[in-house]
């Protein structure tokens, strides 16, 4: 099973209305989805349509659950709603332990997220600052804005 490089580059600058949750457990992705969600229908200076909603959803889940699952907790959460669109940061105390994602594998074992989340954003990558690993992606607010699909 082979692995891409998930590229380390420092995040890109984030104004805009910041969202944030500190999650413990797995337990707690389904209520932070919930809220972001509400979130993203609330946001007015965004031409957002409800699939780039879905897909920064989708995004900070797999995200999440990621360094729930393989890094170190408190795993924080961050979600800028800028006019350039959406910028995620999710964070975790496993600076030594680098985004992998996977290839050459059956998507049914599982494993597929940051490939997923790379094929999404228009900008993603990792850096260390500290004790703690923040891995970032960059989604577009509408369907102009998308980068093309890879093959």
């Amino acid at each position: 099973m082979g692995r891409l490089a998930w590229p380390v580059r420092p995040l890109p600058d984030g104004r805009g209305e910041v969202w944030r949750w500190q999650l413990g457990s797995l337990a707690e992705l389904p209520a932070a989805r919930a809220a972001l969600r509400s979130l993203v229908r609330d946001v007015e200076h965004l031409p957002a349509d409800e699939v780039s909603g879905e897909q920064l959803v989708l995004a900070f889940d797999e995200l999440a659950s990621n360094a729930l699952r393989h890094g170190e907790r408190p795993v924080v959460a961050t979600v800028v709603a800028g006019s350039g669109g959406w910028l995620l940061d999710v964070s975790d105390r496993a600076p030594q332990a680098m985004p992998a994602p996977t290839v050459d594998r059956d998507p049914a074992k599982g494993g597929m997220g940051l490939q997923l989340v790379a094929r999404l954003s228009v900008a993603h990558g990792w850096y260390v600052d500290e004790d703690r690993k923040h891995v970032w992606a960059c989604l577009p607010t509408g369907e102009g804005d998308r980068a093309p699909a890879l093959a």
